[in-house]
């Protein structure tokens, strides 16, 4: 039988549950929820999820086990996983081990049985807090060792989860039409496939690579990946976004999009419990279409704050932030939700067809 294990929320809360994965002593990160119905494969491998302890929302985790198709990254992201009923014995033609022997191999600790409809609620109203899962420490004890841990606003996650060297994606694909640079700040792999798929080669560069040595690959185009963490503390990338504006084509994805706002002056906020799961809906505004969207953020643009030439494209329908900006002049724009979904519906990867338009236009 599992063992008992805790939530313990730097507010004091407690969630009582088992323990399955890893058992670790005691796991720490920012809690965040997701309401995406599947693709629990693709959450724990998105490197924008590195530093929190997931919940989804969805109560079934695990039936459909794990492949080796659906890894958005080359290992688990988050630092631990919260569910209310584990799946024992998954049911997939694809399936290759439960999500426990998942976990466990990569030493992920997850807690099964609590109410994720609790915490989703106490998320909502009180915010996203600092949470640690343990199996080994009584909850009064985690929560006086929780609150010594670092605030995961504090920490730069990008420089944790980006490559340390540039590579080359280069899976079977059709003939190569455009190279196109992918500033990896946290990146998934489908963002890759599908730039394959649609003829690019493409080449994979660190994040703190300069524009120099970007320029010096001889892009036709750039593209600024999502990920993981508070866009104030990456003035680094920022400099080198400034740097590139102008110079070639460039298409920004979710933290791509603060990024760019952020290189045109804008400001970020962080939202109360920020935007996951693959239900949210955007307008476009010179269309008035709305567009069910894949999302992962905790933080959005200053409407405010936008000058220098940036314009809003598409907004949240639920709380009317930023989703998207363009610019005026030149051949940049950028959105804050994944146009390459996983998991997600596919309704918003024309836009990769939309940046291949631009850099055609460019060359």
């Amino acid at each position: 039988m599992s063992k008992q294990a805790f939530l313990v929320l730097e507010d004091g809360s407690m969630y009582q549950g088992y323990s399955f994965g890893a058992e670790a002593d005691a796991s720490f990160g920012e809690v965040v929820f997701c309401t995406s119905m599947i693709g629990y494969q693709e959450m724990l491998t998105d490197p924008s999820y590195a530093g929190q302890i997931l919940v989804p929302t969805y109560p079934l985790i695990g039936n459909y086990g794990i492949n080796e198709q659906d890894f958005e990254s080359a290992r688990i992201q988050v630092r631990g996983f919260v569910v209310r009923e584990e799946c024992l014995k998954p049911n997939h033609h694809l399936s290759q081990k439960t999500i426990h022997q998942y976990l466990a191999e990569n030493g992920i600790p997850g807690i099964h049985g609590v109410d994720t409809r609790a915490i989703t609620r106490r998320l909502r109203s009180g915010g996203v807090m600092m949470g640690m899962i343990t199996s080994n420490k009584a909850p009064q004890e985690a929560l006086e060792e929780l609150q010594k841990v670092p605030n995961y606003g504090s920490i730069d996650f990008v420089r944790q989860v980006t490559t340390q060297a540039p590579y080359q994606w280069q899976p079977e694909g059709p003939a190569t039409i455009y190279h196109i640079v992918v500033l990896d700040c946290g990146l998934k792999y489908n963002i890759l496939r599908i730039l394959n798929r649609l003829g690019c080669k493409i080449t994979v560069v660190p994040c703190t690579m300069s524009a120099e040595e970007i320029l010096s690959l001889k892009p036709d185009g750039i593209l600024l990946s999502p990920g993981p963490g508070d866009p104030e503390l990456l003035d680094y990338i920022v400099a080198t976004v400034k740097q590139l504006t102008g110079k070639k084509p460039i298409m920004g994805i979710c933290l791509g999009n603060q990024l760019i706002a952020r290189a045109f002056g804008a400001r970020t906020f962080k939202l109360k419990f920020g935007h996951r799961g693959g239900n949210h809906p955007v307008r476009e505004l010179a269309t008035g279409r709305i567009y069910i969207t894949a999302q992962n953020h905790g933080y959005a643009v200053d409407p405010d704050t936008l000058r220098d030439g940036l314009e809003v494209t598409h907004i949240n329908l639920n709380d009317d932030t930023i989703e998207g900006l363009r610019h005026k002049e030149l051949p940049i724009f950028a959105i804050q939700y994944h146009s390459e979904a996983s998991p997600g519906p596919l309704d918003n990867t024309y836009l990769f067809d939309r940046f291949l338009e631009m850099v055609k236009e460019a060359k």
